[in-house]
């Protein structure tokens, strides 16, 4: 029973940190205050007929008995990032299926706990661990196309077309993920929905901090009028500074990333490599008190100094 309290621990203090670490920064909550903001001053007169197709939610048993967990409206928007239609419950499921089914396989095998339960969280998250790199993979082919778009959309409207067929033109020519979003906002706005709550559901969508430059030079200029080509060709020019500076910054920080790799790698090589060498070698880490003590406080430290050099190496541009 202790052996799976345990267990449960340190599937719940992993989840915590998948929470953690999916919240959103600083810099998204005040570009979200400002495009409410903006939102904020249109004037509402009255209820208005909503003559939109409402977004269907999968239900069912387990989806509603996943909707309790706290972590679960992150995890649905990760889902939902990633480009993927996955449901929640099921995602949820096929994570816990694996942390059991991976803990009581490797229960068979005379391992240490530790051992054992790590493997069995890092099973658990695999599926978590997948929707973030491919999320991560979606932003950045993202941001890579969004300058042509933009230029795309400056050449449209000098053209003299109207921003709906700006938008559709942008997710007819350019390539995923920008068609696809493109298109769901043309699609949204072809319902008619506004073009500021349009606009805000694709930056929920993909919270990228270039298109939320984007979002904010098309808001604003439906306030406040002016040239909106002219304001793309600005916006198009700062997008491409900062992925020119993003290289930079990769390029100075990178003998630093190596060297969190390399410290982060470094102990579980050289364990598996004295462990094949002589496999008794390690019995006293694992079998002594203060053998665990010192694995414990290792790991730790570990983590710890990891966090400290991404923090030393994320800088914001």
């Amino acid at each position: 029973m202790s052996l799976i309290l345990l267990f449960l621990l340190l599937l719940i203090l992993l989840f915590g940190t998948l929470l953690y670490f999916l919240k959103p920064t600083s810099m998204e909550k005040a570009v979200e205050e400002q495009l409410a903001g903006i939102e904020g001053t249109q004037s509402t007169t009255g209820n208005r007929t909503n003559i939109l197709k409402e977004r269907t939610v999968q239900s069912g048993v387990l989806e509603d008995l996943a909707r309790w967990l706290p972590w679960s409206e992150s995890a649905s928007r990760l889902i939902k990032q990633a480009g993927r239609d996955w449901a929640f419950g099921s995602v949820t499921l096929s994570s816990l299926v694996a942390g059991l089914g991976t803990y009581w396989v490797m229960s068979f095998l005379n391992s240490p706990l530790p051992i054992n339960a790590a493997i069995a969280v890092g099973a658990a998250l695999s599926p978590f661990t997948y929707l973030y790199i491919l999320r991560e993979i979606r932003f950045r082919q993202f941001s890579a196309l969004l300058p042509e778009a933009v230029d795309l959309m400056s050449r449209g409207l000098r053209a003299g077309h109207s921003i709906s067929a700006v938008l559709e033109m942008v997710g007819n020519e350019i390539a995923e993920p920008i068609g696809s979003e493109f298109r769901s906002l043309q699609g949204e706005q072809s319902l008619g929905l506004p073009i500021r709550e349009s606009v805000k559901n694709l930056v929920d969508r993909v919270p990228v901090d270039d298109l939320r430059f984007l979002a904010t030079a098309i808001l604003l200029q439906k306030e406040s009028g002016g040239n909106l080509a002219q304001i793309l060709d600005k916006t198009s020019m700062v997008i491409r500074e900062r992925a020119r500076l993003r290289g930079q910054l990769a390029i100075y920080t990178a003998q630093g990333r190596v060297t969190g790799y390399i410290l982060g790698a470094a102990p579980f090589l050289m364990f598996g490599i004295i462990s094949m060498v002589n496999h008794q070698y390690e019995k006293p880490l694992f079998n002594d008190p203060f053998g665990l003590k010192m694995l414990y406080f290792g790991l730790v430290m570990m983590v710890i100094g990891i966090l400290a050099i991404r923090k030393i190496i994320d800088i914001e541009v």
